[in-house]
C-alpha cells in the first residue's frame, strides 16, 4: 500500500522539491504550502492513504516544470506576452514529463495530476481544455489550493493580498474556474488552517 509518510514517491518528490528550491524559492515555499492545504482538503473528502500519498507529491511538485522556464520568463516582474505566456504555460506537460521518467502506476498519477493542475472546471484551461470532472480530483483540489496561495502571496507583479480579498475572487470564479464542491470543502479547510492569510 502506497502510504504518504513512508513512500518513495514522496521521499523523491522531496528531493525534486529541493532541486526546485535551487532554482526558485519562491516556487518550492509556493508547493509546501499548496501540499499542506491540499492534503487537508484530500483528508476532508475522505480520500484514502494511496491517493494522499499521490496528491503529496502532486502538490509539492505541481510547479516541478518550472525548472525548464527561461529566467526572462520565471522572473519576469511585468506582464508576459502571447509567447510568454505561452512558454510559462507550459511547466504544466514539462512537469509531467519529468514526472514520467519515474516508474509506477502512483508516479504516472501523480504525472497526470500535474499536467492538469492549470484545467477549469469550465473546460477554459490548460494544456487540454478538460472541464468538469473529466479533470483529475487531485488536479482540481490542487487548483484550488495553488490559486489562494498565488493570490495571497506577494510576488514581483503583485503585493500580498488579505483572507476577504482572495476568498472574493475565488467566490466569482465557482463554478468557472474551480469545482463547486471542492471549493466549499476547501472554504472549510482554509477557515482553521495555520496557512490561511490575514
Amino acid at each position: 500500500m502506497f502510504r504518504e509518510d513512508v513512500s518513495g514517491l514522496t521521499r523523491l518528490a522531496t528531493v525534486l522539491g529541493a532541486a526546485l528550491h535551487e532554482r526558485d524559492a519562491y516556487t518550492c515555499q509556493h508547493g509546501d504550502r499548496v501540499m499542506q492545504v491540499a492534503l487537508a482538503v484530500g483528508r476532508s473528502i475522505g480520500l484514502d492513504s494511496e491517493e494522499l500519498g499521490r496528491l503529496h507529491a502532486a502538490a509539492m511538485l505541481h510547479d516541478i516544470g518550472k525548472i525548464g522556464i527561461p529566467d526572462e520568463v520565471l522572473l519576469n516582474p511585468g506582464m508576459l506576452d502571447p509567447a510568454q505566456r505561452a512558454i510559462m504555460r507550459s511547466h504544466a506537460e514539462r512537469g509531467e514529463k519529468i514526472l514520467r521518467a519515474i516508474s509506477g502506476d502512483d508516479a504516472l498519477a501523480v504525472a497526470e495530476a500535474v499536467r492538469h493542475h492549470h484545467e477549469e472546471f469550465d473546460g477554459s484551461g490548460y494544456p487540454d481544455q478538460l472541464g468538469g470532472e473529466d479533470i483529475p480530483v487531485l488536479s482540481r483540489i490542487i487548483s484550488i489550493a495553488d490559486n489562494y496561495d498565488a493570490i495571497a502571496s506577494q510576488r514581483v507583479y503583485h503585493g500580498s493580498r488579505d483572507h476577504d480579498y482572495v476568498i472574493g475572487v475565488m467566490h466569482q470564479e465557482n463554478g468557472q474556474k474551480h469545482d463547486p464542491y471542492l471549493l466549499g470543502k476547501f472554504m472549510d479547510v482554509i477557515e482553521r488552517s495555520p496557512l490561511r492569510v490575514t
